[in-house]
C-alpha cells in the first residue's frame, strides 16, 4: 500500500496484479473498506491475452482482484460485494462455476452485469468491495 491525499485515503498498489493503465489506481482503503477497481484478465506482467477462452479470463481477472485485496490487507473471507461484467450472457453459467471454484464457500453479495463489450476485446471485468482484516 502506499499514501494519498487526504490522509485517511490510502492506495494500492502491488505487482501481483496488473499495473493501472489510465488514471486510476488498483484500490483505495479507507474507513476500514477496501474499494477494487475493475480488474481486467490482464496478467500480473502486463502480458495481454483478449484471444484467451473465457474461462481463462475469469480466472486471470479473479486472481488480479484477490491479489488487490490481500495487498490492500484483507482476504477472500472479507469480500462484501462483487460485481461482474461480462460480455455475452451465455458466459454467464461458465463465470459461476470459475466464481465458485475461486472463492469455495466464501458468498459474498455479488452481481453479473451483461455488456456488450468491455476494454481491448476483454469478455470479463471484476471490481469489488471488502472489508480491511481486523487483525
Amino acid at each position: 500500500m502506499s499514501d494519498s491525499s487526504p490522509s485517511d485515503i490510502v492506495t494500492v498498489l502491488t505487482d501481483r496484479a496488473p499495473a493501472p493503465a489510465g488514471h486510476y489506481v488498483q484500490a483505495t482503503v479507507c474507513g476500514g473498506m477496501v474499494h477494487v477497481s475493475g480488474q481486467l484478465p490482464v496478467r500480473a506482467d502486463g502480458t495481454q491475452a483478449p484471444a484467451a477462452p473465457f474461462g481463462d479470463q475469469a480466472r486471470q481477472a479473479l486472481d488480479n482482484l484477490l491479489a488487490v485485496i490481500r495487498a490492500a490487507g484483507s482476504s477472500p473471507e472479507r469480500l462484501l460485494k462483487v460485481t461482474a461484467y461480462i460480455v455475452g450472457v451465455e458466459n454467464w453459467p461458465q463465470f459461476n462455476s470459475v466464481y465458485a471454484e475461486a472463492l469455495g464457500d466464501i458468498k459474498p453479495a455479488r452481481a453479473v452485469v451483461p455488456v456488450p463489450e468491455l476494454h481491448y476485446g476483454y469478455l470479463v471485468e471484476i471490481d469489488a468491495v471488502a472489508a480491511v482484516d481486523s487483525k
